[in-house]
């Protein structure tokens, strides 16, 4: 079917990577209004990769596959801002866990709270337009590509 539309002839990977950077970017927005300006979406993937028990910068590295000195001045910028920790690891040695702090876990609450009034607001426009917000199609497209084997979302942009 022929259309005008540019969106409307345009490849999926190209519409999957736009409106994730178009929500990317109003969450960041409102997450540098929130009083988080300091932090960029690598952090919160660190955030995410962290929360629990803590990494050690080479695990922390691999899961977000970069290099170990990527991750360590991550795990810098992060430790100077009162987000993380470096603590012994509990198998002792010279190694150090990175585990979030108190206001790494209060930035977690404010990030989810906005990411679901977003979500929420999406999700009253595409009712708007008779359209449902695509949540079980975009899982379904991962589980098709990935199989039981989720990736971890990695920063590839």
């Amino acid at each position: 079917m022929e259309t005008n539309d540019p969106l409307g002839r345009a490849e999926l990977s190209f519409l999957l990577g736009m409106a994730f950077q178009l929500v990317l970017s109003e969450f960041v927005r409102r997450l540098d209004a929130a009083g988080y300006d300091d932090l960029r979406p690598m952090h919160g993937l660190a955030f995410q990769a962290l929360y629990g028990p803590g990494l050690t910068s080479t695990e922390l590295a691999e899961r977000l596959g970069v290099t170990k000195q990527a991750a360590g001045q991550l795990v810098d910028e992060l430790e100077k801002g009162g987000y993380v920790q470096r603590r012994p690891h509990p198998a002792g040695g010279r190694r150090k866990l990175v585990v979030l702090t108190e206001q790494a876990l209060k930035h977690l609450v404010v990030a989810g709270g906005i990411l679901r009034e977003l979500e929420i607001e999406l999700e009253g426009r595409l009712q708007r337009d008779g359209l449902a917000m695509p949540r079980a199609e975009l899982a379904a497209l991962v589980r098709a590509l990935a199989g039981d084997d989720i990736p971890p979302l990695r920063p590839v942009w």
